[in-house]
């Protein structure tokens, strides 16, 4: 097992819910939190750990990124006007990462990031290796020519396992992808329920 693969299956566990929504999730049968004392009562949380709670488990989703890139995310998102919730989970699924994983090229987020990280995409014909970058409506990303037939990628577009999202469309047999537009809080198919408006008041405090 990965330590990638671990840190995922950790990161369920400890929020105590299949964040992903995937079949081998630990918390499939194990619901108790990992360590000595994870079968122990879960005590009741304050309104502030509730509030941490809700920013974890939407950080965590997003490939656990770090604190420093998400509050960015968070800051620019209160920057813009309209409802900074909705804004910030907007600009998290214009992440590259995040749609290279939406578009089905990978099967995982984690996937996705070191995905991008090895060069095996193009945006706009250009190749992009940052995981951060921010794709724009229209854009069109595609797997380069030569990645096309790494097997995670064959069994990632042919699994029936996830359904690819309205706000991006795809062609050329799954390997080409473009993104339509930025989506909405209840256009994003997260498996578990996201409240990103607690994660704007725990950084509000």
């Amino acid at each position: 097992m990965t330590k990638r693969t671990q840190a995922k299956y950790k990161i369920d566990r400890r929020m105590g819910e299949n964040i992903w929504g995937r079949p081998k999730s630990p918390v499939n049968s194990r619901e108790y939190r990992p360590g000595q004392h994870g079968q122990g009562r879960r005590a009741k949380l304050s309104d502030y750990g509730v509030q941490l709670m809700a920013k974890q488990k939407l950080k965590g989703y997003y490939g656990d990124i770090t604190e420093k890139q998400f509050k960015s995310v968070y800051t620019e998102a209160v920057r813009r006007r309209g409802d900074t919730g909705q804004i910030l989970v907007g600009l998290l699924e214009t992440r590259l990462d995040a749609v290279v994983y939406r578009a089905k090229f990978v099967p995982t987020v984690f996937a996705a990031r070191q995905f991008v990280n090895h060069g095996h995409v193009t945006v706009n014909g250009k190749r992009v290796n940052i995981p951060s970058y921010m794709v724009k409506a229209g854009d069109v990303i595609e797997i380069r020519e030569k990645s096309r037939q790494i097997p995670m990628v064959i069994q990632a577009i042919e699994s029936p396992e996830r359904d690819v999202p309205e706000y991006i469309t795809t062609e050329n047999d799954g390997r080409k992808a473009t993104f339509v537009r930025v989506p909405s809080l209840d256009e994003i198919p997260y498996p578990v329920v996201m409240e990103p408006n607690l994660v704007v008041e725990f950084y509000s405090r």
